[in-house]
């Protein structure tokens, strides 16, 4: 039992961010869902104090809106926010590519294959979450070659407001990419032309910046309602098992 350490208040605040951010981008948690600290406090068996600093966090990040004696919640996807998201993830996966592939090296491009075959049977198999997780990780290969950590940081804060949009409006794991612009990535890469796997990756996150803003744009004007939350287990929610509590929704 020596070994043992008390857990650290930024593992708290950091275990509660993961686990509500992961909820509000698979949709669980959805657009306009009220979020009281006290609930989400019990679901997570944490004190109110690391939550709260968690959705202070989500806030900053457009995931929960707040506003004073009023109202904590998930926003709900506009289009502009959006499209501001998916240009900046483009701009820092071309830059992750330029910079990335000269160092990528043989195990970069065999990871890099390896996550498109998942990808590719996730889609074959409608697989949503399977298709984001490994298309991620195909491009998360080239990130972590380019060693670039602002870059790294800002596109792990604005992944998740498109990831959420994909998920919530797209339906399908087909919507999710192309296996086939995958590949001519990693061609691109294996032959060491930053230039050419610039070019893709603009071209493969130029259309789902296109796909994202006319699902949003479609949700806006057609008036699609968030799915009702009203008594659904925010441990359910969140994935963890304790006594139940509920998130409801603003009226």
């Amino acid at each position: 039992m020596d070994a043992l350490q008390p857990v650290g208040r930024t593992l708290l605040r950091d275990r509660a961010y993961e686990a509500l951010r992961e909820a509000i981008v698979r949709g669980d948690l959805a657009p306009g869902a009220a979020l009281k600290d006290a609930d989400l406090a019990d679901a997570l068996g944490l004190s109110r104090a690391p939550v709260r600093e968690a959705l202070a966090r989500l806030c900053d990040e457009g995931l929960v809106e707040t506003k004073p004696q009023s109202y904590t919640r998930v926003t709900r996807p506009v289009s502009r926010v959006v499209r501001d998201a998916a240009s900046v993830v483009r701009v820092m996966h071309e830059l992750a590519a330029r910079t990335g592939v000269p160092l990528l090296g043989p195990d970069g491009v065999r990871a890099m294959r390896e996550a498109n075959q998942r990808f590719s049977e996730a889609v074959r198999a409608n697989d949503v979450e399977a298709a984001l997780r490994a298309d991620d990780e195909l491009h998360q290969v080239l990130v972590v070659a380019s060693g670039n950590h602002a870059a790294a940081a800002t596109i792990a804060r604005y992944t998740p407001l498109i990831r959420r949009v994909e998920r919530r409006l797209f339906g399908d794991a087909g919507s999710c990419g192309s296996a086939e612009l995958h590949a001519r990535l990693i061609d691109a890469c294996a032959s060491g032309d930053a230039e050419a796997a610039v070019r893709i990756t603009t071209e493969i996150w130029a259309a789902l910046e296109q796909l994202a803003d006319e699902a949003v744009e479609v949700a806006e004007v057609t008036g699609i309602p968030a799915p009702e939350v009203t008594g659904i287990s925010v441990p359910e929610v969140i994935g963890i098992s304790v006594p139940a509590v509920t998130a409801s929704t603003v009226p």
